[in-house]
This record gives C-alpha cells, structure tokens and sequence, in this order.
C-alpha cells in the first residue's frame, strides 16, 4: 500500500467520527500504519532461518466538548495481520465517536472499595504488566515479584495465561525465537497457578532452567500472549455487578514490579444494579497485583487478538477507588 491511500484511509475514518455528530468538534488524529517486513537469522550453532510478516492498524480519536470547558477524547481502533480483515474506516470512526460522546459528563465517585470489570483494552494492558514479571530477565535480577513463585498460585483458577507464538495470522507469530529455537506455545499461569517463566538460552542458564523458546530482541519476550476466555459475555459480566466501576481505560504508570503494587489513573463507567448508569472521571484504581489477580471472579468470552498482547473483559471482585 502507497503512503497517500494510507492517509485517505485514515482521514475517511476520522471523517466518519466528525459526521456521527455534530457534538464531535475536534479530533486528536486517526492513524493508519502498515507494515511488512521479514526476519532472516544465522547462528554460530549452524542454525539459518527466516520468516516474512505483515500487520496493519486504523485508530481514531475524537474529541468532543464538555461543560465547564473540558474537552472529552476516547478511541477505537482495529489491526490485523491480513489488511483485508480490518473493520471498514467508516465502522471504526462512528464507533470511536459513540465511544466519545458517551463520556461527556463525566464525574467522580466517592473513594470506596467495590467491584471493578476490566473492558479488554483495559485488560489486555494488565496482562502486558504482568508479561514483564514472568520474563527470565525480571526473575534472575530479582526484579519482580514472582520470584521464587514457580507451582505457586499467583491468581484465580480462572486465569489461565497463554503465550502461543504457532497461532495462525496471530500478530506476534513466529517459526522460532531469537536465538534459533523453535516456537512453541508455554502456559505461563494455568487455573492460577505459576507454571513456568518465559526464558531465553541466558536467562535460562541464569536460573537453572531450560529455554521456553521465547528469545526475542536480547532478552526473553511474549509472542501472542493472552488470558483464556471465559463463557460470559461481557454484558452478563456487567448484569452480574450490582455496584462497582466498569474501566475502559487508564492513565500513568503507578507499577512497581518488586512489589507488586499498582495504581493508575482510570476512565470509564459506574454500574448501579447491573447497568452502566453515568461516566466516571479523575479517579484512581488500586490494589496489589497479587490480590488482584486473585480476586478475578469472572472472565468474559471477548477475546480477540487484535495485537500481540490480548485479553477478554475480565472483572475483579473487589479494588480501591480512590475519588472525592
């Protein structure tokens, strides 16, 4: 694909977000990437390889105007490794303004503790933090809390987290890892126990263990890496919730991976009798990542790889909500 259909594709979808409704007054821009390459590896071992690969993303960020001056953004976006299979630019632009729209008039909540449900954005964004704490590299610095965790139960016995680089068209497929081994799929965290790091040739050595294959850049990395589905959908999730937060989405940092700690910046949505009711704002989520993947009591069946770190919309029992 040319560089100038690129740029139509994305600004038909960011002109789709401006028609849906007049109340979208700015955008913060849409995005169309594309890319396709190949990997080609030689080692002193005697092993030659090489894979090509492509993958192609649209974004968009609308942006509406509030009262009391305050300007609301949300996004949507979809990619795929087959460009064929993306959401057509105009689906992706009305749904990122619906999104959008549905924010205005956000508000805190009083500081509580009460159920909060994950959206899968939302989600996957946790499952890439703890991707960190299971890399070999984490665990021989003793830089993580997993530590010593191996046959432990670290979560609910219904998380079960899946790094699986075989998958057909998966963003982060791949025949073999960086240092020449070839893929194969490890379950990392099975019905919530920790059953084994991800580890390249050094790590591995570091620790007494055996490569997973999963050598990627330097160090040991994810491929497609993912929390199983669970049956629910994620509307039976929310009618489930009496009370609590529904996220869709967070802001900062607030990880410390020795500890285990995490609090973040979060936007999203209060559940009263099983149903969104207003959207909430400026609040902050907090709980030790321990607890939190423990309290896990419902995992919803949304899953779907549209990058290399995926997770269905998933709902912790209970987490601080720090607000007014």
């Amino acid at each position: 694909m040319r560089a100038a259909e690129a740029v139509t594709r994305a600004q038909r979808a960011d002109r789709a977000a401006y028609d849906f409704d007049p109340r979208i007054t700015n955008s913060e821009g849409a995005n169309f990437g594309r890319t396709s390459g190949a990997f080609a590896l030689a080692t002193s071992g005697g092993f030659r390889g090489g894979y090509r690969g492509s993958y192609a993303s649209l974004s968009v960020h609308p942006v509406a105007a509030d009262e009391g001056g305050k300007n609301r953004t949300s996004y949507y976006w979809s990619a795929r490794r087959v460009l064929a299979n993306l959401e057509s630019e105009e689906a992706v632009g009305r749904e990122a303004a619906r999104r959008t729209l549905r924010l205005l008039g956000a508000r805190k909540v009083p500081t509580q503790t009460a159920p909060v449900i994950f959206d899968a954005d939302a989600a996957r964004s946790m499952i890439g933090t703890l991707a960190g704490c299971v890399s070999g590299d984490a665990i021989y610095r003793r830089s993580s809390y997993l530590v010593n965790r191996l046959g432990t139960s670290v979560a609910s016995d219904l998380v079960t987290i899946v790094d699986d680089p075989l998958i057909a068209s998966g963003p982060g497929s791949r025949p073999f890892d960086s240092d020449g081994l070839p893929s194969r799929k490890n379950v990392l965290v099975e019905c919530g126990q920790l059953a084994t790091y991800l580890l390249d040739v050094y790590s591995a050595r570091k620790l007494g263990l055996k490569s997973t294959g999963s050598a990627s850049g330097g160090g040991a990395g994810t491929s497609n890496l993912y929390l199983l589905p669970g049956e629910k959908t994620r509307e039976q999730l929310i009618a489930e919730t009496p009370r609590g937060l529904y996220v869709t989405s967070m802001m900062g940092f607030g990880f410390n991976a020795v500890t285990g700690d995490f609090s973040r910046g979060a936007l999203g949505f209060w559940i009263e009798n099983g149903e969104l009711t207003f959207p909430v704002s400026e609040i902050t989520i907090s709980l030790n990542f321990n607890d939190l993947f423990a309290r896990i009591d419902g995992v919803a069946n949304d899953l779907e790889l549209k990058s290399s770190v995926a997770s269905p919309t998933f709902r912790v029992a209970e987490m601080t909500i720090a607000g007014t």
